[in-house]
């Protein structure tokens, strides 16, 4: 919520890349909320949670939602990245807000789309074949139709892309560093983004690494709900606390440790203050 009011509030951080910042935040910010509503329902009814219900198609298809809009914005914003250093030295390209907002607008579409098909038919309500163990009633063909290609996404184009901008940033600095100019700026950059992308590559493979291996195992598990409790359960549990973990830690690498979010949002402390001196002149 701190870094959507302050991107919102000030105007001159309405980049192209702020708009991703702020739409990634915004989709942590939903994945919470989806996971707060389950916890609830775990809270009331544990049963509903295990044996699967009606009640929990609607919480567990808004949970995908938001965690594939997260993955989509993470590789958003890596491509963008990219863009922004392999396109620095040509004019004919450069990101906009235009296309930010673009593919904010594919990335929610898509996710809404994927994530929303248990609501539209594709659950195992009414059959107890094919149905997942951990994630009652969605189905198991549905988790591994999710779960495999988007894992494969999240991790594939951020490396790839990453990759790029660090190759990128050495072989300028090495070209500099023959002509006799300065390297420093190109020296830091590179360090700064091989740090980032340590952390995002960690970060991603902590939180939903656990997870994909949960869908791995209901995909060959054969035995019922009662004879796996209550251990799996737990470390379901714990998959969707990772998960959050994610959502708090995005902002710590992607935003909040930028020295111009963080003077804008001390800023924001005196607008009040700063407002009544400019009525007062």
């Amino acid at each position: 919520c701190t870094v959507i009011f302050t991107r919102m509030v000030t105007k001159d951080l309405h980049k192209p890349i702020s708009i991703l910042f702020c739409n990634l935040a915004f989709s942590d910010l939903f994945t919470s909320f989806s996971g707060f509503w389950i916890s609830m329902l775990f809270i009331t009814n544990p049963d509903i949670t295990i044996f699967g219900s009606k009640d929990m198609l609607a919480p567990y298809a808004l949970y995908t939602t938001s965690i594939l809009s997260t993955i989509y914005n993470l590789v958003s914003i890596g491509i963008e990245r990219y863009l922004a250093v392999a396109e620095s030295m040509r004019t004919r390209f450069r990101v906009a807000r235009k296309h930010s907002i673009a593919v904010v607008l594919i990335n929610w579409v898509l996710a809404f789309l994927l994530g929303c098909l248990p609501l539209m038919g594709w659950n195992c309500l009414h059959t107890e074949k094919n149905v997942s163990v951990l994630y009652s009633p969605f189905c198991v063909n549905y988790l591994i139709f999710i779960a495999i290609p988007n894992v494969v996404v999240a991790f594939i184009i951020p490396l790839f892309t990453y990759l790029r901008i660090i190759l990128i940033l050495r072989k300028r600095k090495l070209r500099m560093k023959a002509c006799g100019q300065a390297t420093g700026t190109y020296k830091s950059a590179e360090i700064q983004v091989a740090r980032t992308s340590i952390f995002i590559w960690l970060l991603a493979l902590i939180s939903y690494a656990p997870f994909f291996a949960g869908v791995i195992f209901d995909a060959t598990n054969h035995q019922c709900h009662i004879d796996l409790y209550p251990g799996i359960y737990i470390f379901r549990n714990c998959t969707a606390v990772l998960i959050t973990m994610n959502c708090l830690g995005n902002p710590l690498i992607y935003t909040l440790k930028l020295k111009t979010l963080g003077t804008k949002l001390k800023a924001l402390k005196c607008l009040s203050t700063n407002r009544v001196r400019a009525c007062t002149i």
